[in-house]
């Protein structure tokens, strides 16, 4: 009976330290305004200027992204065009479906599996693992994503990367909707 106390008291410890580290949710930012439409806001042409800072919080890289967005119902496409400051390119594009209530879907080439995508108010959080590669090997690494729509045109982006739980870095975006 005693070792049963101790097990359910630490049980019940251990979870109350989890909901204190517990980050944000998107229902936490339900009454900012201006309300984050995606069919809205990815719709026509955005430019994004970023930067990837690695763990330490030094820049390691910075890009331009010229978007495309267009919707068909409840369909999306986001055509990302991702210019390096080394010159280097790339491009990802993004099939994106709204199911209601807040909830998105999106596939791209490679993204493992499928991102899920929350909205509430103006943020939107989008979790999705990543096939990136990197000197010539492979890793698949996990996004957080939030996004919070500051005004019409403005969107500002920060997310976190993380391999088996550890923060390797992070990237932050500015969006402009032309």
């Amino acid at each position: 009976m005693q070792r049963r106390r101790l097990l359910l008291a630490t049980a019940a410890a251990a979870a109350l330290a989890a909901a204190g580290c517990a980050g944000p949710v998107p229902q936490d930012y339900a009454a900012e305004k201006p309300v984050l439409d995606l069919k809205t806001y990815f719709n026509g042409e955005l430019v994004a200027h970023g930067i990837f800072t690695d763990r330490s919080g030094k820049v390691a890289r910075r890009f331009t992204v010229q978007m495309t967005g267009t919707w068909n119902g409840n369909q999306g496409t986001l055509d990302e065009r991702f210019t390096y400051s080394d010159g280097k390119t790339e491009r990802r594009v993004w099939r994106l479906t709204d199911n209601g209530g807040g909830a998105y879907t999106g596939r791209a080439d490679d993204v493992v599996g499928e991102a899920a995508g929350s909205a509430a108010g103006n943020a939107l959080n989008w979790r999705y693992t990543l096939r990136l590669p990197v000197d010539g090997t492979t890793y698949d690494v996990q996004f957080d994503d939030w996004m919070y729509l500051m005004d019409e045109r403005v969107m500002l982006n920060k997310a976190t990367m993380s391999k088996f739980g550890i923060r390797l870095g992070e990237v932050t975006l500015s969006f402009y909707k032309k």
